[in-house]
């Protein structure tokens, strides 16, 4: 017997519409929202990476640092104290911020070609660092800005391999190129515009980088006047076959999230979490600016998966009162970073951190939430008592109690709220201690922008 005609055609529509499902999972895209499901497709970014950036001691002014701290000793250095104390438990990346080149009176230095060029007083060799950092089995990062330097404008350098020189691939008149004013806009509709990218991705490479931070691309958007999405893309192209991993600062907008994720393999969701003048006495960063990244980070929580992930900036929790936050706030910093599953990559001198902040740093545990690579969400934020969550795999759940309060509150994760009812079995992850079994909720007393980090198995 063969089926009738009728269920003929409907049996034809069904395997049309599964087709057509299991098209859009091969193309990457997120039938419920459209836009691309997994971010850079450049084989990086599985999980976020974990490391160390120069910019809180360098740009931040405290004291026995600052800007001019910043040479090829103290990197070296802080490559030699990760590999001691961090390393095993993940942290690989050395990334050098603002100050690794050569710039005068906010002029920066190029080359024969209209590139950066290092600061050869603070390193000599830079690409002799990169080897340094290698050698110790981590990745080694630079930082650029978008925009083609202005030097190499007023110079009109050649660019290298090309007929072209910088006054080619500049937009007419003359256009800042970034919010920090100090390059001129690229056009890339200009033959050679893409060709000065893919030289200055050349020389990276050459210098041993693994990783670009590329600095003000905020606010990304055509309307408050500096569009940098073009930059973006061009560097994602240019980076792709050396495979450095793009990272986006700062404060990029959620509007243009696609051209983030489809390029790059993190952003910064948020301004420095540095606190410059703001701290009452020298110090890393403030509490006022860790506790607005709970409002901000809930609604790109979607947004984060293998490939590419929202950055909440430089994790100062582990040099004591040089942070500027009590021990209770950097656990709770800890405790969001990784429940959010940012970039772990701590801005602190490796080579002084306290105890506590060891801890913080090497809990496996609490590391791996983070690795898991699944951001939790609130279940409300009516109240500075909050309780996140997110579904593991197995079945459990990682769930994070933060009382955001400025005195001693209780913090309840009902088991409804998490989406079962009945018992669970509830660990704690800072203190890697099974709680027992508990019926409907858990509760806990916690002080002033305190927090708890659980696994909930029911």
């Amino acid at each position: 017997m063969f089926p009738c005609r009728t269920t003929m055609h409907w049996f034809t529509r069904l395997l049309l519409v599964v087709f057509a499902v299991l098209s859009l999972v091969v193309l990457g895209l997120d039938i419920q929202t459209g836009s691309v499901a997994h971010a850079a497709n450049n084989g990086l970014g599985a999980t976020p990476y974990l490391g160390w950036s120069s910019w809180s001691l360098t740009g931040n002014h405290v004291s026995g640092y600052g800007n001019s701290w910043l040479n090829a000793a103290h990197v070296e250095a802080q490559s030699d104290a990760m590999h001691q104390k961090l390393q095993s438990h993940g942290f690989a990346y050395i990334n050098l911020d603002a100050y690794w080149y050569k710039v005068s009176s906010g002029v920066f230095g190029v080359d024969a070609y209209g590139r950066w060029t290092p600061d050869t007083t603070r390193f000599p060799d830079l690409a002799a660092v990169g080897s340094y950092v290698h050698h110790n089995g981590q990745k080694f990062g630079l930082y650029l800005v978008p925009g083609i330097p202005k030097n190499a404008v007023d110079q009109n350098t050649p660019i290298k391999g090309t007929s072209c020189h910088a006054k080619d691939i500049t937009v007419q008149p003359l256009t800042e190129g970034n919010h920090f004013k100090n390059t001129y806009k690229i056009d890339y509709s200009k033959s050679c515009a893409q060709a000065y990218i893919d030289s200055m991705a050349a020389q990276l490479h050459a210098w041993g980088a693994d990783f670009l931070k590329l600095d003000g691309v905020a606010p990304g958007s055509a309307v408050a006047g500096y569009d940098t999405r073009a930059d973006v893309e061009a560097y994602a192209k240019a980076l792709n076959p050396y495979h450095i991993w793009l990272a986006l600062s700062s404060s990029v907008v959620i509007d243009n999230i696609s051209t983030w994720r489809a390029n790059a393999n993190s952003w910064r969701i948020e301004g420095d979490v540095e606190c410059y003048s703001a701290c009452s006495t020298p110090a890393l960063t403030i509490w006022s600016k860790i506790v607005h990244r709970f409002s901000d980070a809930p609604k790109w929580a979607q947004y984060a998966g293998p490939g590419g992930w929202n950055d909440l900036d430089s994790l100062d929790v582990g040099n004591g009162s040089m942070d500027g936050i009590t021990n209770d706030e950097r656990q709770t910093t800890t405790t969001l970073w990784a429940i959010s599953a940012a970039p772990l990559y701590t801005g602190d001198d490796i080579a002084k951190l306290d105890s506590y902040g060891l801890s913080l740093l090497t809990n496996d545990e609490v590391i791996a939430v983070d690795q898991t690579g699944k951001p939790a969400t609130p279940v409300s934020q009516a109240s500075d008592q909050q309780v996140w969550k997110v579904k593991n795999a197995d079945g459990s759940y990682t769930v994070a109690l933060f009382n955001l309060g400025s005195s001693t509150a209780t913090v309840t994760a009902n088991w409804s709220d998490l989406g079962f009812s009945g018992s669970a079995n509830v660990r704690d992850l800072w203190s890697h201690n099974n709680l027992g079994s508990f019926s409907g909720h858990f509760s806990a007393s916690l002080k002033a922008h305190a927090s708890r980090l659980l696994k909930v198995m029911p």
